[in-house]
C-alpha cells in the first residue's frame, strides 16, 4: 500500500445560531469537537491508519467567534511517533465583511493508530513528502461525511454534497467581494462519483467570473479514501452568488 501525507489540513464553517449561546458566541464543546476532527483527518493524511483520539493538551480560549463569522481550523502534524502522532489546531474567526481576523484558541491533539490490518506501522516519518494537490489559489476546505448524512446505500446524500459546495461557493464569494452575498442560481452540478460514509471530502472553489453585482463560483468536491489515499473527483458545480444590501436588494 503506498501512503502519503499531507501538509496543512484546514476546514472552514459558519457559526450558526444553533451553535451559540446566549451570549451568540461559539459553544467551546462546538469548537472544539472541530478541532478534534480536523486533528483526525490531519493524522489519517499523514499516517494513512485508523486514528483514535488519546488526549490533548490544555486549550485556552483567547477570543470567541460570534453568530454569523466563519471559524477556519488549521491543522498540522507536528510530531510523529512509532504508533502515535500530535497534530497542532488553531482556531480563527473571521467576519465576513470586514475581513477582521482574530485567533480563538490553540491546541494539541494527541491521537494513536488503533492496531489492526488496515493499520501500517511505524507511521510515516516527519516531514514525509506530501501528495496533497498543490496550492493552486483556490479556496480548500475539508469535511468527512459521518452516517446521518448517507443514504441507506451508504453514500452521501446528494442533497448534502450541494450544501457542502454551496457553503464553499458562499465563503469564496464572500471573501473575493466582502459583500453580503447570496446564491441567485445553481447553473449546472454533475455528479461523477458516489462519496462513501468514512470519506474525506475536499472542496476547491474559484471565482469565475464577476459582474457589476454577481460573481461566478466554480466549485470541486473531491473524495479521498483515509486508509489509502486514493482520491476522485466526485461532483463539480457553478453558482451564481449576488450582492445585497440590508433590503435584498442588488448592490454594486
Amino acid at each position: 500500500m503506498t501512503r502519503h501525507a499531507a501538509g496543512t489540513v484546514r476546514l472552514i464553517d459558519m457559526v450558526f445560531p444553533g451553535d451559540t449561546n446566549h451570549h451568540g458566541t461559539l459553544f467551546g464543546g462546538v469548537a472544539l469537537a472541530h478541532m478534534d476532527k480536523l486533528a483526525f483527518l490531519a493524522a489519517s493524511r499523514h499516517g494513512r491508519a485508523p486514528f483514535v483520539t488519546a488526549s490533548s493538551e490544555k486549550i485556552d480560549f483567547a477570543a470567541p467567534a460570534r453568530a454569523g463569522e466563519m471559524i477556519e481550523a488549521t491543522g498540522q502534524v507536528v510530531r510523529v511517533g512509532n504508533a502515535s502522532l500530535d497534530v497542532e489546531v488553531s482556531l480563527v474567526a473571521e467576519a465576513p465583511i470586514s475581513g477582521e481576523r482574530r485567533l480563538c484558541t490553540r491546541g494539541r491533539f494527541t491521537l494513536v493508530a488503533a492496531k489492526g490490518p488496515d493499520t501500517c506501522l511505524p507511521l510515516p516519518p516527519l516531514g514525509f513528502v506530501s501528495a496533497e494537490p498543490a496550492d493552486d489559489g483556490r479556496l480548500r476546505m475539508v469535511d468527512m461525511v459521518f452516517p446521518p448524512q448517507t443514504n441507506h446505500y451508504g453514500t452521501l446524500y446528494g442533497g448534502d454534497a450541494l450544501k457542502m459546495m454551496g457553503k464553499a461557493a458562499f465563503i469564496a464569494s464572500t471573501r473575493h467581494k466582502r459583500a453580503v452575498m447570496v446564491m441567485a442560481a445553481s447553473e449546472r452540478v454533475d455528479f461523477t462519483s458516489a462519496i462513501h460514509e468514512g470519506e474525506m471530502v475536499e472542496l476547491a472553489a474559484e471565482v469565475k467570473m464577476t459582474g457589476r453585482s454577481s460573481v461566478r463560483i466554480g466549485v470541486e468536491l473531491s473524495a479521498e479514501a483515509l486508509l489509502t489515499g486514493e482520491r476522485r473527483r466526485a461532483a463539480s458545480a457553478i453558482f451564481t452568488m449576488v450582492a445585497v444590501d440590508r433590503d435584498g436588494r442588488p448592490v454594486r
